[in-house]
């Protein structure tokens, strides 16, 4: 065990039969983050990341890394291959990342592209192998000029034979990367092109590790190791390319404990001399050899792996409760979520060590659970959590939201990577289909065919069918949790039970969410934070976490299998976390979770080793209170730090007076506002029109969008003004004068008062059903205005052209939701239900040929939708689809 632990945890470079070529590391700098890691300033551009990745079948020095300093181009996506490369990129790093060295947003209609040398190759009697740990999203590759493959899907490996493509000395590798994010229809888990809450940055490109690896000509392709408890023995699938010999040797510290001699591509079966079992308080692991022979006996090629031997299944107690239960015993699953995001590296961890310090810092708190939340990690991660000793919930990253055509066929193509890549690791016992109706669909054909992939762990359908906030269902369900394993209920913040189900474990798959806020470690400190409650102070936290932890030893005397806490560590903006984003600052000791968590499991003693967890930095040692910051401020403390801080917690405490003097005095100390942090300020704590901030946004629209993105400036000034000037008259019933109103608004504040105002009266012409208003605006401000921004999305165009199908009846409305419901349709294309719309207006306005036609397209998107079905007879029959 010792040797393969040194073997997995040293990079091994092995200069294979072809050497990479040194790369300039003089123009490639880390881009500055807003919060960094310790492990950030650990990283080593000559070779990030270098640890063997793959260590559930390794071969000894028969690899090299590839990581390191790339050639990189961002192109339209119409172009080929560049002809030049001009930046300098630093992979695995997502190119969106400050290590990346890039740090620029990837857009939909871009294409990234990455180069490098790969020099000296001399020809051998085996094969070369390319990997990729995780290209997101569509990663296309060639050797030469010549396009070897690609791969779609941004969380899973894919590997390709490169040796008919090398040549004699030096070869040219280039990667192209298309990735829309969430912008297009793959999984792309929380990633946003428009991040916030609980949506965080996107991670594009290379963000795994890139290897080179020499085999024979032929080779072990993969194993699927799957242990027996009950009968003390295991069973192997060696897969090759063709039949051949093949023998399997378990062993433990260098001793064989068992083996057998059988065919590839067929199960063999393994009898244990002894049985030692893994579970989180003793993760015990053994060694796996597996050699290839030929017709005579001779090796031709050999792999080493491990293994660990546990059972997880849903039983039932001796009170016929049903349970989870690993290796035959109840086992309470206390679990925290992890979503794996880091500061500096986005997707990507800076270093090894800082990817395994989650799982230890977990494990130091007293939790045996990790959910990994909608993420799939390196394997390295797993491999850590199975020699820890930490059970993993691991979600599939959920389907694309929209479920346009294609999204469907390319998450359960996803799903089947997953589950083939992660089969082997004894530390994940739970699979997540789903979470939360995030793209949900066809639950129970889902939930049938993962079980038939994988029998051997348990199966949560969905995770938080029923969500509950503050008590009150968000999300109810029909038929809920069919054939899981388990019923799994969200509940924030306050954690409760799950349903009642024949055969099915209650766990809750969520709860918690308490924020709390530390200054000097927010990702983004011109933002209040988010979290599930109200941003609280150390020893608030305390109190309401021991709450919490009083009601699941409850629960769990009432039949409770699982909980999971929202979350490990704060994401970007979401601070929620038990420690800050930059992994710095606990926000309670760690005695004192462990402590609370020793009530619900007895707490592993064996994670007391894991010192490096022991941070000394906490929040109450450092935190203070509002009062003591407005003290401050007017003792005459004014760095622009200190002012956004205090400013944004005056914005949470809805201080105005004291937030616009912080505010002005943050203008008029600035001698750069367009700076991002310094213009995202001034978005956060514009609350009037009368703020000087609002004053300098307004004269410089184009110049801020610039810097902030499109539309970002409109998007709050017609905000701002419609609640100042606008909303206080709109609200009153009764006439106006419209013509006199927009010469008002336009002397004001220029053509961005008039679009704040047509935007207001299409509002107000909606929620008052005024139809005669809104056939006069309505045209007029989406032709003008509403077509072209961002935040006038697709669903809030076609619930206004829904409302007017409902209920108007003048030709004037229904030409306007008509106009309004194409914008729909342009804005979020493939969508049955925004089809159905215009096609029912088409038929109220009396286009019945082409509202029939139009309706049939929206079936052929939906097959099966009994509404639309319903709409398109009634149609046929010409009777009306609105209501009388």
């Amino acid at each position: 065990m010792k040797n393969r632990l040194t073997f997995f945890l040293t990079a091994i470079f092995s200069v294979l039969c072809f050497q990479v070529l040194g790369q300039n590391l003089s123009k490639w700098i880390s881009k500055s983050s807003p919060v960094s890691t310790k492990w950030g300033n650990e990283v080593d551009p000559k070779q990030p990341l270098g640890e063997y990745p793959r260590p559930q079948m390794s071969r000894e020095n028969s690899w090299t890394s590839l990581n390191g300093i790339w050639q990189y181009t961002i192109t339209d996506t119409a172009s080929k291959v560049p002809p030049k490369f001009n930046g300098k990129i630093l992979v695995p790093y997502p190119v969106e990342s400050a290590l990346s060295g890039v740090k620029k947003k990837l857009l939909p209609s871009q294409t990234l592209w990455y180069k490098r040398d790969i020099d000296n190759y001399k020809a051998n009697a085996g094969r070369t192998l390319l990997h990729f740990g995780a290209v997101d999203w569509k990663a296309t590759v060639f050797i030469n000029g010549n396009e070897v493959g690609a791969h779609i899907g941004g969380y899973t490996n894919f590997t390709f034979d490169i040796t008919d493509m090398l040549n004699v000395g030096r070869n040219e590798l280039i990667v192209k990367v298309y990735d829309p994010t969430d912008k297009g229809i793959g999984p792309h888990g929380k990633q946003s092109l428009d991040p916030t809450n609980i949506y965080y940055s996107a991670s594009s490109g290379i963000w795994q590790t890139v290897w080179l690896e020499n085999v024979p000509v032929k080779y072990i392709r993969k194993l699927e190791i799957t242990p027996n408890i009950d009968d003390s023995s295991l069973f192997v699938d060696v897969k090759t390319s063709d039949k051949s010999s093949v023998e399997v040797v378990a062993m433990h510290n260098g001793v064989e404990i068992g083996k057998n001699i059988g065919t590839s591509n067929k199960t063999i079966k393994i009898k244990l001399k002894s049985l030692s079992l893994w579970t989180p308080q003793s993760p015990f692991l053994y060694d796996l050899v597996v050699r290839l022979n030929n017709e005579h006996g001779e090796k031709i090629d050999e792999v080493k792996s491990y293994f660990g031997m546990r059972k997880i299944e849903i039983k039932k107690d001796t009170n016929g409760i049903d349970k989870i239960y690993l290796n035959n015993q109840f086992c309470y699953n206390l679990g925290v979520l992890d979503q794996g995001f880091w500061p500096e590296g986005l997707y990507t961890a800076p270093t090894s060590a800082a990817l395994r310090y989650d799982i230890e810092l977990a494990k130091r708190l007293g939790f045996n659970t990790i959910r990994k939340h909608i993420k799939v990690e390196p394997e390295q991660w797993y491999y850590y959590a199975d020699s820890i000793g930490m059970l993993v919930w691991q979600d599939f990253v959920n389907p694309n939201q929209s479920l346009a055509i294609g999204s469907k066929e390319l998450y359960e193509k996803q799903v089947i990577e997953t589950i083939q890549q992660l089969y082997n690791h004894c530390s994940i016992t739970t699979w997540v289909i789903f979470n939360e109706n995030w793209g949900q669909y066809d639950q129970g054909r889902m939930t049938s065919w993962v079980k038939n992939m994988d029998s051997t762990r348990v199966i949560n359908g969905h995770s938080g069918e029923l969500l509950y906030v503050e008590n009150k269902l968000k999300s109810p369900s029909d038929s809920p949790y069919i054939y899981s394993d388990v019923t799994d209920v969200h509940s924030y913040p306050m954690p409760r039970n799950a349903i009642d189900l024949p055969g099915k474990a209650k766990v809750v798959g969520e709860f918690g969410g308490l924020a709390v806020s530390v200054d000097g470690h927010i990702w983004n400190d011109w933002s209040s934070g988010w979290g599930y409650s109200d941003i609280l102070t150390p020893q608030d936290f305390k109190l309401k976490y021991a709450a919490m932890v009083d009601s699941l030893c409850k629960l769990q005397a009432l039949g409770l299998s699982a909980s999971i806490y929202t979350e490990l560590a704060d994401v970007e903006t979401e601070q929620n976390g038990f420690i800050t984003y930059d992994r710095k600052v606990l926000k309670l000791p760690i005695d004192i979770i462990r402590n609370l968590n020793d009530r619900i499991v007895k707490a592993d003693s064996n994670s007391l080793k894991y010192t490096s967890c022991n941070i000394e930095s906490v929040a109450d040692t450092i935190f203070r209170s509002y009062e003591d910051l407005v003290k401050e401020f007017n003792q005459g403390k004014s760095d622009s730090a200190f002012l956004r801080n205090l400013g944004l917690k005056a914005l949470r405490r809805k201080d105005s007076v004291l937030l616009d003097s912080i505010a002005t005095l943050y203008f008029l100390k600035l001698e750069n506002p367009m700076i991002e942090t310094n213009l995202q300020f001034f978005m956060s704590t514009m609350i009037s029109t009368k703020s000087s901030s609002f004053r300098f946004i307004l004269k410089n629209i184009k110049s801020v969008n610039d810097v902030l993105g499109e539309d970002e400036a409109e998007m709050l000034l017609t905000r701002i003004i419609e609640k100042d000037d606008l909303l206080p008259f709109l609200s009153k019933q009764g006439e106006f004068n419209k013509s006199e109103f927009v010469n008002r608004i336009k002397d004001k504040y220029g053509d961005i008062g008039v679009e704040a105002l047509y935007q207001a009266l299409v509002l107000r012409a909606v929620n008052q059903k005024d139809w005669t208003l809104f056939g006069d605006v309505a045209s007029t401000w989406f032709k003008k205005y509403g077509y072209k921004r961002k935040w006038i999305t697709g669903t809030l165009l076609n619930n206004i052209a829904w409302s007017v199908f409902e209920n108007a009846k003048n030709r004037a409305s229904l030409e306007a939701a008509l106009v309004i419901s194409q914008g729909a349709i342009s804005k979020k294309r493939d969508d049955a239900g925004l089809i159905d719309t215009y096609a029912n207006l088409l038929f109220k306005m009396g286009r019945v040929k082409q509202a029939i036609e139009v309706e049939e397209s929206a079936l052929a998107v939906a097959p099966g939708n009994t509404e639309i079905l319903s709409n398109l007879q009634r149609m046929k029959s010409g009777i009306p689809t609105w209501p009388n």
